[in-house]
């Protein structure tokens, strides 16, 4: 007589979901009878806790327990789908331990809701994929040590490393020929990048080299219905390639070989819902806890992504210079005494000649792209005598124009003051210190009256264009696909993106001209508008993210040297320093502030380490927090790694 598949045994180890930071453990439960077989590790079950019916996952089951009281009987099953694989599940713990949060929060990111008809959907396993090899290793070429790392990936190995994109190179491709040749290894593979746009690129590359119905596809707007058919999908079997945004970092790939995270600087990769984990150390994470290969690729390249290659823990894909010099050309206008000789103005225009030459000379060749680092008319106006901020009567916040016959009006509060006078002389004329997409596109409808002007910003973003003579407007993200490249690529008001008060600041905008410059065709030209004597803008010109990347951990020491935390709460919560931070929370880490933070009376508290006790601040803020909920205090927002501080 053959014995059953499901466990026998009869206590249950379930996961309860309570956002409670002191329940986060868990509990044993009776299994009846009755419930044996569907009662299956990773099944979502009902169970009683504190009077009430909770959701819970069954963790594991066994013999006997530790309780020595009578144990409350699972309530019933939910769904005998294993869900929460035990790889998922162990994840999920090892990131709530990570980011000081708890494994319930970490589990909604990872397991998308029931649903019960796709549930009961028949499926059936995709065949294997037939992989050109070949063709993977020629689409690397110009990219030192890829061949290398293409040839472990193929033979079963789990490589890893920093990749950094040639200018014009089409990454989702290159993406796409990594991932077939893990798929031709017999493995699995997780592929995350930033947003619905770029997924449906690397759809579009995967179809190609791999097959139509060979992956995934897991994003939040794909609905609940299909969302969970895809989910499934993975967690059967039928499909061993997932590919989408944050959530696809979970996504239970069996047999993974590699995980593979595009433009990791992206701030969507950041969870804005607790414990706040980010897509890249997420994966990493997976990478080391179940040997699987590695790759963090951008055009540009994190600090965190440099500190990889610094340790060791990952080695460097970049392009020649040979390849670089090849593909692009880059320049910031009024850099050298000559172009300052004939353009006087080149540093203080917001157009000057250099930038219009590129633009004119780009239209006989095909679309440009002019990259603007605001959205809207006027976001910000001031006094045209005296140049102090216009600011709102009724609640002080800043002035703005919507349109060139708008009125100004408050982007705090809607006012509209459309008899407004300077507070400081009385003067009623404005000036815009700082020019949106809009007005932007409205200046060089008028410098070029024949040619057709597209805005791609806000909610009015582009995915791709043509190969006509167009002017682009687009801000950062927001730049469409040019068929065949971009003849010419000018960023404007670079001093607007380097002036935010942040410490990623200048990495930030790197990353972004790098992502914009990165849109021309081989051999097109990028003007930069700015500074040239910048470092930021310096490491544009000679195309080189890791030396930038390099600077900026040296810089970061005296700041920010290793691991930092911050702690978030209000007057009501006592957000003191023994409230709002860890009084010493590791051996040489140091606590700043608190000090008021925003609105609402919110306090913030930072904290530092030296990275080698990042673990121990991790495990100290996770007791804090265990201790607030113990007591019925008042909650504080903790945040590990915050991408802006």
């Amino acid at each position: 007589m053959s014995q059953p598949d499901a466990p026998v045994d009869p206590v249950a180890q379930v996961l309860v979901d309570v956002p409670l930071a002191h329940l986060d453990r868990p509990f044993d439960y009776a299994v009846p009878a009755a419930l044996a077989e569907a009662a299956r590790p990773g099944a979502r079950v009902k169970v009683r806790f504190a009077g009430r019916d909770v959701d819970g996952f069954v963790l594991a089951r066994s013999a006997g327990t530790e309780h020595e009281g009578r144990l409350a009987p699972l309530r019933r099953v939910v769904s005998p789908e294993p869900v929460l694989t035990s790889e998922i599940a162990e994840l999920t713990a090892r990131v709530a331990a990570r980011y000081a949060g708890t494994r319930s929060d970490v589990l909604r990111l990872a397991v998308p809701p029931r649903h019960a008809r796709v549930e009961a959907e028949p499926w059936a396993p995709v065949a294997e994929p037939a992989v050109d090899r070949p063709a993977a290793v020629a689409a690397w070429v110009g990219h030192e040590h890829a061949e290398a790392f293409v040839a472990h990936l193929g033979s079963g190995g789990s490589p890893r490393a920093v990749w950094t994109a040639a200018p014009t190179a089409d990454w989702a491709r290159l993406l796409a020929h990594v991932v077939a040749v893990t798929r031709a290894s017999g493995r699995g593979a997780v592929v995350c990048v930033p947003d619905v746009r770029d997924v449906a690129r690397l759809a579009g590359a995967l179809d190609d080299v791999l097959g139509p119905d060979q992956y995934a596809t897991l994003t939040a707007d794909l609905g609940p219905a299909k969302r969970y058919r895809e989910f499934l999908s993975v967690l059967r079997g039928a499909r061993r390639v997932a590919i989408g945004t944050r959530s696809a970092a979970f996504a239970p790939v069996r047999d993974l070989g590699l995980v593979a995270v595009w433009d990791d600087g992206d701030d969507l990769h950041a969870e804005p819902r607790a414990p706040y984990p980010h897509t890249r150390e997420t994966l990493l994470l997976r990478a080391s806890q179940q040997g699987a290969g590695a790759l963090v690729g951008g055009y540009g390249r994190s600090v965190e992504a440099a500190y990889l290659v610094r340790t060791g823990w990952a080695h460097e894909i970049a392009a020649t210079r040979e390849l670089v010099r090849e593909r692009v050309s880059v320049l910031v206008a009024g850099a050298t005494d000559a172009e300052l000789e004939r353009d006087p103005y080149a540093r203080g225009a917001r157009l000057p000649t250099a930038a219009y030459h590129a633009v004119r000379d780009g239209l006989e060749d095909g679309p440009v792209l002019v990259q603007t680092p605001r959205s809207g008319y006027a976001p910000s106006v001031a006094c045209e005598r005296c140049r102090a901020p216009a600011r709102c009567a009724s609640c002080t916040g800043p002035l703005g124009l919507s349109g060139p016959t708008s009125p100004p009006a408050c982007r705090w509060c809607g006012a509209v003051a459309e008899a407004w006078a300077c507070a400081a002389c009385g003067h009623r004329g404005l000036r815009a210190p700082v020019l949106g997409d809009s007005r932007t596109a409205e200046e060089l409808g008028r410098t070029f009256p024949q040619v057709p002007i597209v805005r791609s910003a806000g909610d009015q973003v582009k995915d791709a264009v043509g190969d006509r003579p167009e002017i682009v407007v687009a801000t950062p993200g927001g730049e469409p696909v040019a068929a065949h490249g971009y003849a010419a690529v000018v960023l404007l008001d670079t001093w607007l993106a380097l002036a935010r008060a942040d410490l990623r600041a200048a990495e930030e905008s790197l990353r972004r001209w790098l992502n914009a410059g990165a849109l021309v065709r081989p051999g097109g030209r990028v003007v930069a508008v700015g500074d040239p004597s910048h470092p930021a803008l310096q490491a544009l010109v000679r195309w080189d993210p890791a030396g930038f990347a390099e600077r900026e951990i040296e810089e970061r020491r005296s700041a920010l040297p290793t691991r930092g935390a911050t702690r978030h709460g209000h007057r009501r919560a006592r957000c003191c320093r023994r409230a709002a931070a860890v009084d010493d929370p590791t051996p040489g880490g140091e606590v700043l502030g608190p000090v008021p933070h925003g609105a609402d009376g919110e306090w913030r508290a930072v904290l530092r380490v030296p990275r080698a006790h990042g673990a121990q601040l991790a495990n100290a803020l996770a007791e804090a927090q265990r201790q607030r909920s113990a007591h019925k205090l008042v909650a504080v927002r903790v945040q590990l790694d915050p991408v802006s501080l």
